[in-house]
């Protein structure tokens, strides 16, 4: 099916530009629009944007704007810095924390499914183990809710972001993390930072208490429940999978990952892995992921999506953008976006307005790559003449 699907992508571009030359149009697009040249551009985009920045070693995007005759995915620089491959545009990547918009979604349709409550107690549905485990620490259980973890306004200490877990992962880069192991060093390191609903705190370890909850709703390991709750198949995710948890699909390469001068791609990928992050994929999965998710295909009820793009007060000011359910509100070009950003360097947000969806992702992590992400999507929404 890749073979397939690249090649469907060249012919979107090259059928596209034929019919529009030959003053018959395939797509609903402005009479301006010329996909080939576009294409063109948003290559010469990515490839400047490498060339400018010799500590990228690589970077991908897809673009899907219907009315300009696009859904394409481009690449440019390298797989990895010793062999100096290509990157390529079907090269998969860990998406990092663009994993919990799909914690969320699964979450969501198990509430469709009437198999929880957003404002049910955590107590009610982690194992005894895990709720002694937060009340010991001095976290109100029965307050915390799901909507709470959902949002980031549980108050539960994040040991992603804790210094003390770099140290040990760098220290150990091929430890074997449970998800137990990752919720007692968040109870270890921190306390408590707020009653429940009361702030905001990015919080990881409140995605892998979620990730807990959906493998023991539906008795399913994470990855089959994200798929026959999200619907893969349906929409077509051919490239997505758990990385070390489920295989990965025939063909499909894991591109490396680094952290500054650092190959990370033997860094086990427990450190990231039960709900917060752990998802491979491509960004043509992505964008039809995304673009599913904000055109009402994953949910049964339009009233799911709506309570995920709510934004409480707590939320409003968050990094990043306004944070919803697994979900941050972007302006993008002077239009809203609603998307994900992950720490391994990758960006994946559909703009209803204009009805484009744009998915980056550069193999370089830094503390803050904002400078490259705002460059880019300005970039990219201007060769659209999409702008405000």
């Amino acid at each position: 099916m890749r073979g397939a699907r690249i090649h469907r992508l060249s012919s979107v571009v090259i059928l596209s530009w034929a019919l529009g030359a030959g003053g018959r149009t395939a797509f609903a697009q402005p009479a301006a629009a010329n996909p080939a040249a576009l294409t063109a551009e948003l290559q010469r985009i990515i490839t400047e944007e490498v060339a400018a920045n010799p500590g990228l070693p690589g970077e991908l995007l897809h673009v899907h704007a219907p009315a300009h005759g696009l859904d394409v995915s481009l690449a440019a620089g390298v797989f990895d810095r010793k062999s100096g491959r290509p990157l390529d545009p079907h090269h998969a990547f860990r998406v990092a924390s663009v994993t919990k918009t799909f914690t969320a979604a699964s979450i969501l349709r198990l509430m469709e499914e009437g198999r929880l409550g957003l404002d049910d107690p955590v107590s009610r549905h982690l194992p005894a183990d895990y709720v002694a485990l937060l009340r010991a620490d001095g976290y109100a259980v029965e307050e915390i809710t799901i909507r709470h973890l959902l949002m980031h306004t549980s108050g539960i200490h994040d040991y992603a972001t804790d210094q003390r877990y770099f140290a040990a992962v760098f220290g150990d880069p091929v430890r074997r993390w449970t998800r137990m192991e990752q919720v007692r060093a968040a109870m270890e390191w921190g306390q408590p930072r707020f009653a429940p609903g009361a702030g905001y705190h990015y919080s990881d370890t409140g995605y892998v208490l979620l990730g807990e909850i959906i493998e023991r709703l539906t008795g399913q390991p994470m990855g089959q429940a994200f798929r026959t709750l999200i619907g893969y198949e349906r929409l077509g995710l051919d490239e997505t999978w758990l990385e070390s948890l489920e295989p990965a699909p025939a063909g499909v390469e894991l591109s490396h990952p680094y952290f500054q001068d650092q190959d990370a791609f033997g860094i086990d990928a427990s450190v990231d892995l039960y709900g917060g992050g752990g998802l491979a994929s491509s960004v043509e999965d992505l964008a039809r992921f995304y673009r599913a998710l904000l055109r009402g295909e994953v949910f049964e009820r339009p009233s799911t999506l709506q309570a995920m793009l709510t934004i409480p007060p707590t939320n409003q000011q968050s990094p990043g953008g306004p944070y919803g359910m697994g979900i941050q509100r972007r302006m993008i070009g002077g239009h809203e976006c609603w998307g994900h950003t992950g720490f391994w360097g990758t960006a994946a947000h559909h703009c209803p307005g204009p009805d484009v969806t744009i998915v980056r992702h550069y193999n370089q992590a830094e503390t803050d790559g904002s400078f490259i992400f705002r460059a880019l999507y300005d970039r990219v929404v201007q060769a659209l003449g999409i702008s405000r």
